[in-house]
């Protein structure tokens, strides 16, 4: 199945420059969703994620088409393509949008998650759909998961898409006691010889049971030809993402209710992970916000960690990034930049084709952080020289 193209959020190519990165370039804006001019709701574009694909220097940012701010009016996946210019130093976004075949009748399409298997040069972007109306809560109390884990492919870096392939047979068994599940949102991971998608799930044992959200993984070791469901994080957790560390060590850091980032450690590849610790220099904003987490090489080629976060307490603002350079210790973690000042919310790191760079996919506004989705280029070569 192929894309079709838009010409809205957009007119001329959109440049992102490392001489000045301070700056951020709009990629989805909300926008009014009719010609009428009493009309309070607006399409919104919220949930980003970003990929890097080094092979062709490609930028590829997805996030959800919704018809207001709200969950349950989620419709389609978009997507955004930007290609670095090695003379220029920057990236350079083409104008307008694709909209993506990952959909089912009847459903709206959520939490895009985007990885990509090296070896078969195939670009997974998994997402849920939802039926319409179906809301999370609505799930949680009915016990009742109606959420179906699904993916496209593409082979030419996301220029063209196949058909959705729905995993019902995966979840089939957990899925009886998953009051609801998610993937993500944000960017999966390719360890040396598997792929991880994370996802969290709200779990109940049996029927008098309240569901309690727990972080997870899903894995293939077959270049993603067979997927397999891991063991979910004991206690409380939510959003997460994943990177691979120290000896093939797989971290993840997930939302939680406690005010603090839970961060935990999996040695068999996300099969399950060891008890989870509160990171306590990381806080969660209010009720908890989705954050992301991405490994680095170091100038002595050991691997430390970034993350990306609101930091205020209480609301989502002041977007910051963090670092850690020992990454299996939850004390090491430092605040290196502002990313953005004032409303910012959900986000996604991905890496540059200069590696004194990351790149960063953020939802910001002047009111609030669901007026646009940003995308900005930051320097970490300074944090290198500061640890």
């Amino acid at each position: 199945m192929g894309n079709k193209t838009s010409s809205e959020n957009s007119s001329n190519p959109l440049k992102s420059n490392l001489e000045d990165n301070t700056t951020a370039t709009t990629l989805f804006k909300q926008e009014p969703r009719c010609c009428c001019c009493c009309c309070s709701k607006q399409v919104t574009y919220r949930i980003p994620a970003l990929i890097y694909i080094s092979e062709d220097q490609t930028y590829l940012a997805f996030a959800e088409k919704r018809k207001s701010e709200h969950d349950t009016h989620a419709e389609l996946l978009v997507m955004r393509r930007g290609s670095w210019k090695d003379d220029k130093k920057e990236v350079e976004w083409v104008s307008g949008y694709q909209v993506l075949s990952a959909c089912l009748p009847n459903h709206r399409s959520m939490n895009p998650c985007p990885v990509y298997e090296r070896k078969s040069k195939t670009l997974f972007l998994f997402f849920i759909c939802v039926p319409n109306g179906v809301s999370e809560n609505y799930q949680i109390k009915e016990k009742k998961n109606r959420a179906r884990l699904c993916y496209i492919t593409s082979k030419d870096t996301g220029k063209t898409w196949s058909c959705i392939t729905d995993l019902k047979d995966v979840i089939r068994e957990k899925e009886k006691n998953w009051a609801t599940f998610a993937v993500g949102p944000g960017h999966g991971v390719q360890m040396k010889k598997r792929l991880i998608i994370p996802a969290y799930t709200y779990y109940f044992k049996s029927v008098s049971d309240t569901p309690t959200s727990h972080a997870f993984a899903f894995y293939s070791d077959d270049e993603g030809n067979t997927w397999h469901v891991g063991e979910h994080i004991d206690g409380e957790s939510n959003e997460c993402q994943m990177a691979e560390i120290i000896d093939g060590t797989l971290y993840c850091n997930a939302r939680s209710t406690s005010r603090h980032r839970v961060e935990a450690l999996s040695k068999n590849g996300g099969k399950n992970f060891d008890k989870p610790l509160s990171a306590h220099k990381l806080i969660d904003t209010g009720g908890g916000c989705q954050g992301s987490v991405l490994n680095i090489l170091s100038p002595d080629q050991s691997t430390w960690l970034i993350y990306s976060h609101p930091s205020d307490k209480k609301k989502r603002k002041d977007l910051k990034i963090y670092i850690n350079n020992s990454p299996k210790d939850p004390k090491q973690w430092k605040t290196i930049q502002h990313i953005n000042e004032g409303p910012s919310g959900y986000s996604d790191l991905a890496e540059c084709k200069d590696r004194n760079y990351i790149a960063c996919l953020f939802e910001c506004g002047q009111k609030r952080e669901i007026e646009t989705i940003a995308f900005k280029l930051f320097n970490i070569s300074n944090a290198f020289d500061n640890q």
